[in-house]
């Protein structure tokens, strides 16, 4: 196999780009396809075959997938796989790349500039897709005719597997303007979505060419152009975090490279000078979500002594804020990012340090209840800054179970407490597994919760978090300060309430030898 690469160098004809396409292709006569499927390649060979075979195997059929491996100089067996898969089938074109350019955005670019289909969907290369992702994402587009589909994507760890940006997958929406959905500027990587290839090409849509921030910038500019999307609760990408740690790129950027990356996206916003509401919406992400909730979280913060580049880096972004209409820290959406803000402005660094430490040392945090309103304590700051008001909170009030039926009678304070929908039962080391609870709760946030143990016994033995969702996929769990355990028996299974280690209301369900 190394040979066959060795080989094919030997003959190869890199274009005045910097690229060449194996075989020519492009130059064949191209089928019409529904879908071009975008791949960057870089030092892949662990998990690559596992990534185009899971593009082979869609149920919308090869015939109707254009897919594009872009190889950015991999030093290890990537190129000789992709000959291989070259060689075999017709729909994948490969294109080899003269130098490195250190960052996925110029491969995918490339990708683009190449595409011939109706819809554009990208996918890393130690990723895979759901057998009939594609096909899911593009019926939804051709019966909506909107410019962007997005599903479920299932995060792959060694502890289990999780959902990612849950706000995109929570449930089945149809023909909405982007600006509708909250948090959709959250969560953007390449994963899980489809676009129309028009929104992309007629935009002059490219990815920066960054090490970290690209695919960001990239789908902003994407959404921002979008009249109209579609999201589905069906699974269609798995995100794979399994042993790539080390060798991705993201994590091979620090904190401060990171920061210097959403500058750039930060004055690319400001630059493109959307209308008000939309430009708020799209920079509240970069101001609240990356400069203060992922910048201060980082342990790196927590361990150095040189913070003063971190105030150095924030400041720096506090001043393109000084080109804003409006007071951007007013969008914030969590009211611990206003108090860190205001520390911050008011230059209590010690406080602010004091609070980081605080809040990831403090799981289970005293809440107090107000006016009917929950607020967490944060015991060493000042009067002003001591309560900092939560969504909601919910307690434990009583538990019994009749007929075969647990009822859950809890106690929850907040706002819109007519958002609460539905109770939910997920299993912590699989997110898929998971099953919806009837809830009822009154205006003086009195509920019931009903959990069926008939249902519950279809699902795999496991421990289980038991949530309140609002907000359509926004949730809580229900504070059970007094421990205790109570187990119910059904069908040679036992069902076992407890308390859980951050003193929230749990399941664990085993079967009976």
């Amino acid at each position: 196999m190394e040979w066959k690469w060795k080989q094919k160098q030997q003959i190869m004809n890199y274009n005045a780009k910097g690229y060449y396409i194996v075989d020519q292709k492009l130059n064949m006569e191209r089928k019409s396809t529904i879908v071009s499927v975008i791949t960057p390649v870089y030092n892949a060979e662990k998990y690559l075959r596992k990534t185009i075979d899971s593009v082979l195997n869609q149920s919308i059929g090869i015939e109707n997938i254009e897919f594009i491996l872009v190889d950015d100089c991999s030093t290890d067996t990537s190129r000789d796989i992709l000959l291989e898969y070259s060689s075999k089938f017709d729909n994948i074109i490969v294109v080899f790349l003269k130098r490195n350019t250190g960052t996925p955005g110029r491969p995918r670019n490339i990708g683009i500039q190449l595409s011939s289909s109706r819809y554009i969907s990208f996918l890393d290369a130690d990723d895979w897709l759901e057998p009939n992702g594609l096909e899911v994402l593009s019926n939804i587009l051709a019966e909506t005719g909107d410019d962007y589909a997005v599903g479920k994507t299932i995060q792959i760890q060694s502890k289990g597997k999780t959902i990612i940006g849950e706000h995109e997958s929570c449930k089945e929406r149809r023909s909405e303007s982007p600006f509708s959905i909250p948090h959709i500027f959250h969560h953007l990587g390449p994963r899980a979505r489809m676009i129309k290839t028009s929104v992309i090409k007629d935009n002059q849509i490219i990815f920066p060419e960054m090490k970290f921030a690209e695919d960001k910038q990239f789908f902003m500019d994407v959404l921002t152009h979008c009249r109209t999307i579609s999201t589905t609760q069906h699974p269609i990408y798995y995100l794979n975090r399994l042993d790539n740690q080390n060798t991705r790129l993201s994590n091979q950027t620090n904190i401060i490279q990171k920061t210097n990356c959403n500058l750039k996206v930060i004055n690319h916003i400001i630059n493109k000078k959307l209308d008000l509401e939309k430009e708020k919406m799209v920079l509240n992400r970069l101001y609240e979500f990356d400069s203060i909730t992922r910048f201060f979280h980082t342990p790196h913060f927590q361990k150095t002594k040189f913070k003063i580049v971190y105030y150095y880096k924030f400041n720096q972004v506090l001043k393109t804020t000084k080109k804003l209409t409006y007071e951007f820290s007013e969008e914030f959406i969590q009211p611990m990012n206003k108090v860190v803000y205001k520390l911050f402005c008011e230059r209590k660094y010690k406080q602010l340090e004091s609070f980081f430490a605080w809040e990831k040392k403090e799981k289970i945090k005293e809440v107090i209840i107000k006016e009917n309103r929950p607020f967490v304590v944060v015991p060493f700051l000042e009067d002003t800054y001591k309560y900092i008001r939560i969504p909601m909170h919910s307690v434990f009030e009583e538990e019994y179970v009749e007929k075969n039926i647990y009822y859950l009678k809890f106690k929850v304070f907040g706002d819109d407490l007519e958002s609460i929908t539905h109770g939910l039962i997920r299993d912590t080391k699989n997110a898929l597994n998971e099953s919806s609870l009837p809830v009822s709760v009154d205006k003086s946030g009195d509920g019931l919760l009903e959990i069926d143990l008939k249902l519950l016994n279809y699902l795999p033995t496991s421990t289980y978090s038991i949530f309140l969702c609002f907000n359509d996929y926004l949730k809580i769990n229900i504070r059970k300060q007094i421990p205790s355990k109570n187990q119910y028996q059904y069908n040679h299974r036992d069902f076992t309430f407890y308390n859980t280690i951050y003193s929230n209301v749990g399941l664990k369900i085993t079967t009976i030898s």
